[in-house]
């Protein structure tokens, strides 16, 4: 890569992210390798000799025009890519506003797991709408550590799993965590592990354990998301809850009160689900020559 790397660094709810625009194609031969743009994600996201994140994000022109505002591609700081990030989307949308990519604080993005809708909403927050909830089953029984476990399932363009705790700051969340991401009912790619608190009918506190990141994140856009709709269901919580009416408050990790809005219809299914993240530019800059090239070429660090 002969071009200075430009990014932008911003947090939502906790989660941060690295943005890079790549929407005149500087970045195609790059994201045609995987290998590459997973070495590449793995060096800026580390923490301490990178710039450090959860994730990276690119910015591209849209395959079909007129499709989307913008196309989005996410890869976790392991390097592997995932199909939507809730929180990296509400972080993608701001930055794309402050950059002026559309004229106005709506954008349409096209994610591999969709086109989601985002919007600026007030006091900071950022409204994304994500793709439909698939494949949710209830009282899915596993054994964890030689113990057997309920938990909740859905793929909110990711899959996550919601266990049902009485406290979540006395979790043991390094253990039980990475034994639920792996766990053998949800192979082979496994799931992110929500450790789910109900304080009160739409109110619930949340830690996540994060495929990709493979470690605790201070905040999880579609495991908030997730948690949500799945709690409200299984405490059979007020309708206005349920209906769009009123968020389902999701405490993070970060002391940061996500909201999620959704429709539960009357099959069942789940539509209309709409996430709001407090979303902070913490800063822009320029890729050092030395970091970028050790990043593009998987060298190891000094």
């Amino acid at each position: 890569m002969d071009q200075p790397i430009e990014f932008a660094k911003l947090s939502g709810s906790g989660n941060d992210f690295i943005c890079v625009d790549g929407r005149d194609g500087r970045f195609d031969e790059l994201l045609s390798s995987p290998g590459r743009v997973g070495t590449l994600a793995q060096a800026l996201c580390v923490r301490c000799v990178g710039i450090g994140a959860d994730g990276l994000i690119f910015a591209l022109e849209p395959e079909v025009e007129g499709f989307a505002d913008v196309a989005a591609r996410f890869f976790e700081a392991d390097g592997s890519e995932c199909e939507l990030c809730g929180n990296g989307t509400a972080c993608f949308s701001r930055w794309a506003f402050d950059s002026g990519f559309v004229p106005d604080s709506s954008i349409k993005i096209l994610t591999p797991a969709g086109v989601v809708l985002a919007e600026a909403a007030a006091d900071g927050y950022i409204t994304v709408c994500v793709p439909t909830p698939e494949e949710m089953a209830a009282d899915v029984e596993i054994n964890v550590r030689g113990l057997p476990m309920w938990c909740d399932y859905v793929v909110t363009g990711v899959p996550h799993v919601a266990t049902y705790v009485d406290d979540v700051e006395s979790i043991d969340i390094g253990s039980l965590g990475p034994a639920i991401r792996h766990h053998e009912r949800f192979a082979p790619r496994g799931a992110n592990a929500n450790f789910v608190q109900a304080i009160a009918p739409g109110e619930i506190a949340i830690r996540t354990w994060e495929f990709g990141v493979e470690g605790e994140t201070l905040a999880c856009g579609t495991g908030s998301a997730s948690a949500a709709i799945l709690a409200a269901i299984r405490y059979d919580w007020p309708k206005e809850f349920r209906s769009h009416e009123k968020p389902v408050l999701v405490h993070a990790r970060s002391g940061d009160t996500l909201r999620v809005y959704f429709t539960e219809n009357e099959d069942g299914s789940i539509d209309d689900v709409c996430l709001e993240s407090v979303v902070r530019s913490l800063y822009r800059g320029t890729i050092s020559d030395d970091l970028a090239h050790r990043a593009l070429n998987g060298e190891p660090d000094p």
